[in-house]
């Protein structure tokens, strides 16, 4: 665990946390007491327990549960999932975390009911959250966080952060950060907001996005942007989640026409994964439109010789999609642009713009789709 923080008054949340924690712990003493064999009920993580509603605007966890007994073959496991609650309890009492990793090596001092490879105990930790989630709490509440921090932000938005040793406040101008940008941290539950801006730019890739910072595009779009890179992070999610829902944002995102684009990036954005159902109503964007670029653009904006032909692993993607993915399956524009896309047989990356020169993106492209939201794409 990193060194802990000055002690300050435990938030609502943080209760929280502690309640459900104590509340399993005691249930689990009260059957032993009994002579019952404990057990946990934990929610059912997969794709056949994973539903799409469009009113709520994002993959939700089904009905299903699973009990984790006390048993002689469950007996690690179960320890496990006990001591891993208790590390999460003392770790919010001392406002403190520890990022999945050190949870890992934490164990070590655990004798019989050690994990012996991250793996395990990256499964515990997520049931232990998937729990959670059902009483409105996330991981990060619990205090683990995630390796990687968030991507990047500039543009018209003050951030109101905190001094960690202090916890003093401190505001952050996103826009006299100079050439470079604000990092998104790993936990941005505590981040405050003020911002005269419109509407929240999400960009796919590093290099975009500080073509467009360089250039100040937020300032004449009055925007912010903010750097994906790649399927955005827990961190990058949550922090656009709480932006546009604290400020009465809408989110365009600004991706690469490609399946991966599509299906991954973009859909993870907006509507989560199924392998992560149990969290997505904490990190996804239900305000999320997909600006470009579509298969449409292609032709649009004569980019038919700065494509590239789409691969196997494409064609796959985007076929599994339309047979499987719930939110592909929901929204008949999705299915339309796909099928376009496979009947086009390529696909274009957002630096095929530079084909009409550096700034056209700046100049021409954003400019003229961003004059017809009706033609973004759900």
């Amino acid at each position: 665990m990193k060194n802990a923080n000055s002690v300050k008054t435990p938030s609502d949340q943080d209760k929280e946390t502690i309640t459900l924690i104590e509340s399993i712990a005691r249930e689990v003493r009260k059957d032993i007491d009994t002579g019952i064999l404990p057990s946990i009920k934990l929610p059912a993580r997969g794709l056949d327990n994973v539903t799409y509603d469009e009113m709520k605007g994002y993959l939700e966890l089904g009905g299903a549960h699973k009990l984790r007994t006390l048993t002689v073959n469950t007996a690690r496991s179960f320890a496990q999932t006990l001591r891993l609650m208790a590390t999460s309890r003392a770790m919010v009492e001392s406002n403190d975390f520890a990022t999945k990793r050190e949870a890992y090596y934490i164990s070590k001092n655990w004798g019989d009911c050690r994990f012996d490879e991250q793996a395990e105990s990256d499964a515990i930790m997520d049931d232990i959250e998937a729990m959670a989630s059902m009483h409105g709490l996330s991981r990060e509440q619990l205090r683990f966080y995630p390796e990687s921090h968030g991507g990047s932000v500039a543009g018209r938005l003050t951030l109101i952060d905190r001094n960690s040793a202090t916890g003093r406040s401190i505001e952050i101008d996103c826009a006299n950060l100079g050439s470079g940008a604000y990092s998104i941290p790993r936990s941005t539950e505590h981040l405050g907001f003020r911002t005269d801006a419109r509407f929240v730019l999400a960009i796919e890739t590093g290099g975009m996005f500080q073509r467009l910072n360089n250039h100040r595009f937020w300032e004449t779009a009055k925007c912010i942007i903010v750097e994906m890179g790649g399927v955005p992070t827990r961190a990058t999610r949550r922090f656009i989640r709480l932006l546009s829902d604290t400020q009465d944002l809408p989110v365009y995102c600004f991706v690469d026409c490609d399946p991966y684009g599509f299906t991954n990036i973009y859909r993870t954005l907006k509507v989560g994964s199924g392998n992560a159902a149990h969290v997505n109503r904490f990190l996804c964007v239900p305000r999320a439109r997909f600006l470009g670029v579509t298969p449409q653009d292609i032709l649009d904006f004569g980019l038919e010789d700065a494509t590239h032909p789409l691969t196997a692993t494409d064609v796959k993607r985007a076929q599994d999609a339309l047979q499987n993915d719930p939110f592909i399956k929901a929204n008949p524009a999705w299915i339309a642009a796909i099928e376009q896309l496979l009947k086009m047989g390529v696909r274009a990356e957002q630096q095929a713009l530079a084909k009409w020169g550096l700034n056209y993106v700046i100049d021409q492209y954003l400019p003229r789709k961003l004059a017809d939201e009706s033609g973004f794409l759900p």
